[in-house]
């Protein structure tokens, strides 16, 4: 069914990673409807764009029925945003997911489904780097709403409707065709901007010794592409995505200011209460998907963010 593949919907397509998957998808041959709910920054490489609203079902459901498969990013995922408006993200990430899932479902052939899902669903375990046979604990309001979208899309999967794949992706950064991720609330859009002038500083939570795993959004859309050809009606799986590398903060500052040559301008803020500790064990997605995480090594992620924006 995979080489049978050729009409795919990209919700959330103008979106840092989502940009990148439609491209991908369409130089794979891949005949691709992009989704959004603005007309700003369509990718060039889609054949097709639709502006609509994941949270409307008579919506989604007139775009998936043109459709083979879905790739669904479209979410809210900021952290500290979703403390404050949880309903907000329950409106936009599990009923915009229940609404992919339900026009999914109806059709008359399994159609298949990548989602896009997060390492938060996890929260803070002890025992690292994270497997997913782990257990769940999401302890926001966001990792909440991605674990309920994870959850939806196995039960439907377990009614044979859709074949479905979630990626739990941990921090993806670099660029991708030179578009670089916009969030100036990440670490790396954060350093980057304090380069080259745009922001006075960079603000640190304590020393800087907390450790992170981020991945290339190259590699990110590597996953989604092998995804999409290993879901199979009846079936949900998840997949961790990270490149396994335990990466501190000292450590991102030290590597933008050896590739720019230019000095990180840091403040010390008190720490703060967050994991000490998040890393993720890819081995299913190597072992099932055959993904590797060519492109995550620091250099090569904070360099391609960095000539992103400074070309």
């Amino acid at each position: 069914m995979g080489t049978l593949l050729v009409r795919v919907l990209v919700t959330g397509a103008t979106g840092f990673v989502g940009h990148a998957v439609v491209s991908a998808l369409a130089d794979r041959g891949h005949v691709v409807t992009a989704l959004s709910r603005h007309d700003r920054e369509v990718p060039t490489k889609a054949d097709r764009h639709i502006s609509a609203d994941i949270r409307s079902a008579d919506e989604v459901a007139a775009a998936v029925a043109e459709v083979d498969a879905v790739c669904h990013l479209a979410a809210l995922v900021r952290v500290r945003d979703s403390f404050a408006e949880p309903l907000k993200y329950w409106r936009t990430n599990v009923l915009g997911t229940l609404n992919v899932l339900s026009a999914l479902s109806s059709s008359a052939e399994p159609k298949r489904l990548v989602l896009s899902s997060t390492g938060a669903v996890y929260g803070a375990p002890e025992r690292q780097p994270i497997s997913e046979d782990q257990p769940t604990d999401a302890r926001n309001p966001y990792a909440a709403t991605k674990l309920a979208a994870d959850l939806a899309a196995a039960h439907v999967a377990g009614t044979g409707a859709i074949g479905a794949v979630s990626l739990r992706a941990f921090n993806i950064a670099g660029a991708s065709a030179g578009r670089t991720d916009p969030d100036a609330t990440r670490l790396i859009p954060k350093i980057i901007a304090a380069q080259a002038g745009r922001a006075p500083e960079l603000v640190v939570n304590g020393d800087g010794s907390v450790v992170r795993d981020f991945v290339h959004v190259e590699d990110m859309v590597e996953a989604f592409i092998r995804a999409l050809d290993a879901c199979e009606p009846g079936t949900w799986r998840a997949y961790n995505i990270g490149s396994g590398r335990r990466t501190t903060i000292r450590d991102v500052v030290n590597a933008a200011e050896q590739i720019t040559g230019r000095p990180v301008p840091v403040r010390h803020a008190p720490p703060a209460n967050e994991p000490p500790v998040l890393v993720a064990d890819s081995t299913r997605a190597a072992a099932e998907l055959g993904w590797r995480p060519v492109r995550s090594d620091l250099v090569t992620i904070v360099g391609d963010a960095w000539w992103a924006v400074s070309v």
